[in-house]
């Protein structure tokens, strides 16, 4: 099979909710890392054969494919196809795994992926009426075959099955927020995060400015953590996450450039990392947010390798349990995981976030010189992603 690379990586910086990019749209959030991944690489969009992006919630600014209309909304080439694509939180980290497939099978090259969401402004439940005048999604046939649980039950029930105490959870978000802070602190997200410029209206006043930062980082103590409300209060036993154990809603994107070692020689292009492989496997539906660990065994096991071999391992905060039951599994210092914070201090823009832990990834493997990243995401409804990375030596680019 074609070996597929990496040639680069963009994110925005990540807002709050309500926060900097909360007015934004969509589109233009999207548009703008479309935009700075070609210019980046000096390409014009004529040269590329697919674009793919996820998003969650496809509704109003974010419905009638966004990645197309993101597209066209930057002024890039219209005969250029674009394809959007929801698997709940890991939507973007599927669509690297359709741009990995397009462009290993030949059937475009080089590819676009990424994506995006504005949590502000749609939130989660928006694609869901709340009458139930259309169904919903886990009703019907599906309940009579399985309990239909949140994400919160799941999370909390995780943190039971693998005794996960609310003390370790708190150690754990401010671990997050903490290695944030240092990240932004020590430079390691810069040349990864391009500026967004943005307008708050409210009523009769306008604030405009630049976002250049991640909006979501804040300084805490064990102790205040430990003063929480959890987040479900009437739950028999107690549930153990907070809002300071759970990711954050927020806005942004992200976006790649995949191509064929070929053809980016054929565009002047320098690779950086080699994608080895991308996988979706399907978990519990019960416990829901469990896939990471059976997405990274089945990984390993197709590409002969222990987790003993992976540098950089990126793992979505959806809650704190999620990665701390992983790291049990598998053996790991949960200090070696998201060495440079997750979604707990920074945010979750559902559909962008597997693009933004994918760019994480390769500019740390290059920032430490290791071999192999992996980064892996739980999803609603029981599963899980992984994408396992390679990067190129330097020798291996000069000579490319």
């Amino acid at each position: 099979m074609t070996d597929v690379v990496i040639v680069d990586a963009v994110r925005t910086p990540i807002g709050r909710r309500g926060g900097s990019l909360s007015q934004a749209d969509s589109k233009d959030l999207l548009g703008r890392v479309f935009s700075a991944v070609l210019e980046r690489s000096q390409l014009t969009g004529e040269e590329i054969g697919h674009v793919v992006a996820g998003c969650v919630s496809q509704v109003g600014m974010q419905s009638s494919n966004i990645a197309r209309n993101a597209w066209l909304a930057a002024g890039l080439p219209i005969a250029t196809p674009a394809a959007t694509v929801t698997i709940q939180c890991g939507s973007s980290q599927e669509a690297g795994l359709f741009g990995h497939a397009l462009v290993a099978s030949g059937l475009a090259d080089p590819v676009v992926i990424g994506g995006v969401e504005n949590m502000s402004a749609i939130p989660m439940t928006s694609p869901v009426p709340a009458d139930g005048s259309r169904g919903h999604p886990r009703g019907g046939s599906y309940a009579e075959r399985w309990e239909v649980t949140s994400q919160f039950e799941a999370a909390d029930r995780i943190a039971e099955r693998w005794g996960i105490s609310r003390e370790e959870l708190d150690a754990f978000g401010l671990s997050s927020q903490t290695r944030a802070t240092e990240a932004w602190q020590g430079g390691r997200f810069d040349g990864q995060v391009v500026p967004v410029d943005y307008t708050l209206r409210e009523g009769d006043d306008v604030d405009q400015g630049r976002l250049e930062r991640d909006e979501g980082l804040r300084a805490s103590t064990l102790e205040k953590l430990a003063n929480l409300r959890v987040n479900q209060p009437d739950r028999d036993p107690a549930s153990r996450h907070t809002a300071a154990t759970s990711s954050q809603i927020s806005d942004g994107a992200a976006a790649l450039l995949l191509a064929s070692r070929d053809r980016a020689r054929e565009l002047g292009l320098v690779p950086r990392a080699r994608i080895v492989d991308s996988l979706l496997v399907g978990s519990d539906p019960v416990l829901m947010l469990t896939g990471p660990i059976d997405a990274t065994r089945s990984i390993l096991a197709r590409n002969e390798l222990e987790i003993t071999d992976i540098d950089v391992v990126e793992i979505n905060e959806a809650f704190g349990s999620v990665v701390l039951a992983w790291c049990r599994e598998f053996d790991v210092d949960p200090a070696d995981v998201n060495v440079n914070g997750g979604a707990i201090a920074m945010g979750h823009p559902m559909g962008a976030t597997g693009a933004v832990l994918l760019t994480k990834a390769l500019n740390e493997l290059e920032r430490t010189g290791g071999r192999y990243g992996l980064v892996t995401m739980c999803c609603g409804g029981g599963l899980g992603t992984a994408t396992l990375i390679e990067r190129i030596a330097d020798d291996e680019r000069d000579a490319a």
